[in-house]
């Protein structure tokens, strides 16, 4: 071969490894571009699966926002900031400290063991709401101010503590402890015969007839209306109340042979509990909701209020609610929340129950 032949064949040979090399690089920048479209695809894929669910949650949050714009009602205020919306805490340190000093360094300390250690008892319940009443969390409630519910609030778990220091003593050293409270307590107090006559119209007495009617009207009466009434404000259901209402009474039933007071005439049961003090309860409490769920919300400062009839209703108005929801308990609805029903209904119960048997073993039992 000579030599321009080689040259010739070096050139050719030279091309079809550049074609070659140029091939692959193609097939291999194709798959690189196919796999890269293929990511691409992936991706795509991924972010229309994300933008969905992003809808989905927008469109939930949106179904409960409207849901939420239908059952609560709307509210205007002004905004107005008052003194007394302000916390105070170093206005009540200072008080609380100057209290605390004139006990320490100006007043002579008595030498009765029991009424220091009174003093001693009252003076750290009332340290403690100061304390909850300035720094406790606020909770649903707002008028007629936040202190005054955290103040209720410090009370319950003072009451609670109370509570569970009794449950560590005997019945005797409970019911001895009280007296320290009230020397009158500790002592039986007369039973009331409920359930001994249990005739509405006796014909034997000419003089009153319906006797045993008014014999029993008592204290009980007025706190089934007010408690019944406070508890449809809390509860806001027809249904729910005289569910409660009912099953409290086959209760009074079930333990009478423990409790004296639970022994009640038919007619007591049925005609004046259930039907007279709950039912008128129950109802004036469902008008009082029917009010306050049409009536318009709308706050201003007592100090933007020109007329002194108007200032007179603000602050009347303060002792209701700042806003109002519409609430629908559903109890069927799902298994859940049937449940969860049934949980409040028998908690309804067992507070009911824990005051009368708190004060038969603890206050009326000798």
């Amino acid at each position: 071969m000579t030599k321009p032949e080689s040259k010739k064949s070096s050139v050719a040979a030279v091309i079809n490894t550049t074609t070659t090399t140029s091939s692959t690089t193609g097939s291999t920048g194709t798959g690189k571009c196919a796999t890269a479209a293929s990511n691409a695809g992936q991706v795509n894929n991924g972010c229309s699966v994300e933008t969905q669910s992003k809808a989905g949650v927008m469109k939930q949050t949106s179904r409960e926002s409207l849901h939420r714009r239908n059952t609560e009602c709307e509210v205007y205020d002004d905004g107005t900031n008052t003194f007394f919306w302000r916390a105070h805490t170093v206005t009540v340190l200072f008080i609380l400290t100057c209290a605390l000093v004139y006990v320490t360094l100006l007043e002579e300390t008595p030498q009765d063991t029991a009424y220091n250690t009174k003093r001693g008892i009252v003076a750290s319940i009332l340290v403690f709401l100061c304390f909850g009443v300035t720094q406790a969390k606020d909770g649903p409630f707002t008028r007629p101010h936040p202190a005054y519910w955290r103040f209720w609030l410090c009370v319950t778990v003072v009451y609670e503590l109370f509570l569970i220091f009794i449950l560590f003593q005997t019945v005797h050293d409970g019911r001895q402890f009280m007296k320290y409270i009230d020397p009158k307590l500790g002592v039986p107090l007369p039973e009331r015969d409920y359930g001994g006559n249990c005739l509405m119209y006796d014909p034997g007495n000419t003089t009153d007839p319906f006797h045993n009617i008014w014999d029993k009207m008592d204290g009980f009466v007025p706190a089934h209306f007010l408690g019944w009434y406070i508890k449809t404000l809390m509860i806001r259901d027809w249904w729910m109340c005289m569910i409660i209402s009912v099953m409290f009474e086959f209760l009074e039933y079930s333990l009478e042979h423990q409790l004296p007071n639970f022994s009640e005439c038919w007619w007591d049961h049925w005609i004046m509990d259930v039907l007279v003090c709950n039912g008128l309860g129950i109802y004036c409490g469902m008008k009082t909701l029917a009010w306050l769920s049409m009536k318009p919300y709308q706050w201003q400062g007592l100090w933007n209020i020109p007329t002194y009839k108007g200032k007179i209703k603000r602050i009347a108005f303060q002792f209701t609610p700042y806003s109002w929801v519409k609430f629908e308990w559903k109890p069927a609805s799902t298994v859940r929340r049937w449940l969860a029903v049934l949980g409040i209904i028998f908690m309804f119960l067992l507070a009911e129950l824990n005051t009368f048997y708190l004060k038969f073993r603890v206050v009326d039992a000798s």
